[in-house]
């Protein structure tokens, strides 16, 4: 015969294992809900750095004042992009999407500040008339101007050439706007290659005919090659690319990711002594391609001599 003793213990024993129960089964859904929601916030992160920060094209403008800038250029427009690497986050309707952003603010001059395809993309004939034909249809009321980045190859220098552009590779073009006074654009090659040759680039200034007070933009990649300049050769504007802007960015502090070329120099804007350097967050990646808080971007400027 069982004793209420044992009643009450094996009814004990049964609220014990109820509780267990439903305490296994509270530990198993917390962890699918934690699971869950790390899925869900991973699967975020991803399609966001990944299909939307990587994809949509900002465009960065920015009005430069300089009194020894030719009244004859002064409204100037320049429009310069950099670091397409093709074949990573952009392929041909994103190119097609950036001639219109371009062609709609109309630009003088446009600059590309080198890295068009990536370097482990193999890009096929069929694909390289494409983008030719894109590059082919960006306008400028003066020119197109590029210069070659650490990745770009022949095959950078034929789609340029075919699509229009003027490569300066370590040389100089003097620009004309409705008068007789220029101003100076200098193109210099890759400093992370070794092809980077400054004098050659800045020859002008070696000339005693020329005058060196002539307003000077300067075509870097690795904006870090500065350092090698602002001392020798004097230059109003250095526009360069290379560092994406750290391509991940954090607010208050800037990119964060450094590289070869752009450890001294990686976020939009440096005042160095009397010369503004302006460095392109780039329309491609590099890497993990990944993008956070640094969208692909253009930056257009608009110059003015008062």
């Amino acid at each position: 015969m069982v004793t209420r003793t044992e009643r009450n213990e094996e009814k004990q024993n049964e609220i014990i294992k109820e509780e267990n129960r439903e305490l296994r089964k509270k530990i198993v859904l917390t962890t699918f809900k934690i699971i869950l929601i790390i899925i869900i916030i991973s699967m975020t992160f991803f399609l966001y750095t990944t299909y939307i920060s990587s994809k949509i094209i900002s465009v960065k403008e920015t009005r430069i004042t300089s009194e020894k800038l030719p009244k004859s250029f002064d409204g100037l427009k320049i429009i310069q992009i950099s670091d397409i690497h093709y074949g990573s986050t952009i392929f041909i309707e994103d190119i097609k999407n950036l001639i219109n952003i371009i062609n709609r603010r109309n630009p003088d001059l446009v600059v590309f500040t080198g890295d068009l395809i990536n370097k482990n993309y193999k890009i096929n004939s069929s694909e390289q008339e494409k983008l030719i034909k894109q590059m082919k249809k960006i306008k400028s009321t003066i020119g197109k101007y590029a210069i070659l980045g650490e990745e770009d190859s022949n095959t950078f220098t034929t789609i340029m050439n075919q699509s229009n552009f003027t490569i300066l590779n370590n040389s100089y073009e003097l620009i004309y706007k409705n008068s007789n006074t220029p101003i100076l654009l200098i193109g210099l090659n890759s400093s992370i290659t070794g092809a980077i040759n400054i004098d050659q680039a800045y020859k002008y200034f070696t000339k005693s005919t020329h005058n060196n007070d002539i307003f000077t933009i300067s075509l870097l990649h690795e904006p870090d090659s500065v350092d090698n300049i602002i001392s020798s050769y004097p230059t109003d504007i250095f526009l360069a690319g290379h560092s994406h802007n750290g391509q991940i960015a954090l607010p208050y502090i800037g990119g964060i990711i450094k590289k070869e070329g752009a450890k001294n120099y990686i976020n939009e804007f440096y005042q160095l002594n009397n010369s503004k350097l302006y460095i392109s967050s780039g329309l491609g990646t590099n890497g993990n391609g990944i993008r956070l808080f640094c969208h692909p971007s253009i930056n257009f400027f608009r110059l003015s001599s008062k």
